[in-house]
């Protein structure tokens, strides 16, 4: 595939997170979903949020298929993008469980993704601290907001 055609690949993934749905279903992840146990994730997936959660894993895990089979290169992948990571990352923790559920290959191309990339776990397990830590702050600042 010409660098013309990858790139052509990689704006259509941009194009598909602009949709409304989508946007929203990321939105949320993001903000809101900070799974802590499996039970966080059954509720989730029985709720309002449902189509959320799919949505944003197997938009990843789809993204990740195209790179892990070659249509887009590692490297401009990885270049372009970021989300991916901090979507396996609350994920991540209970593979097996949702494996055991959903198939041996539920989210297999994702993770074949961060395993590819240079130091993609280590990249990783940095995010998911950055991310606590920013989740602690906001959580801070409600509280003294609350008080006050």
């Amino acid at each position: 595939m010409s660098k013309h055609e990858e790139a052509d690949l990689i704006l259509k993934l941009y194009d598909l997170r602009r949709e409304a749905t989508m946007r929203k279903a990321r939105d949320w992840y993001f903000r809101e979903f900070n799974p802590e146990s499996m039970e966080d994730i059954t509720k989730a997936l029985f709720s309002e949020h449902s189509g959320h959660v799919r949505m944003v894993w197997t938009y990843w895990d789809m993204a990740a298929a195209l790179v892990n089979h070659g249509a887009i290169s590692l490297d401009l992948f990885v270049d372009t993008n970021g989300e991916h990571i901090g979507t396996f990352l609350k994920v991540e923790p209970f593979l097996a469980e949702l494996r055991a559920n959903f198939g041996a290959h539920y989210l297999v191309n994702l993770e074949k993704l961060i395993d590819a990339m240079p130091d993609g776990r280590q990249r990783m397990a940095a995010l998911r601290e950055r991310m606590k830590a920013m989740r602690g702050r906001l959580a801070a600042q409600s509280a003294a907001t609350s008080a006050n």
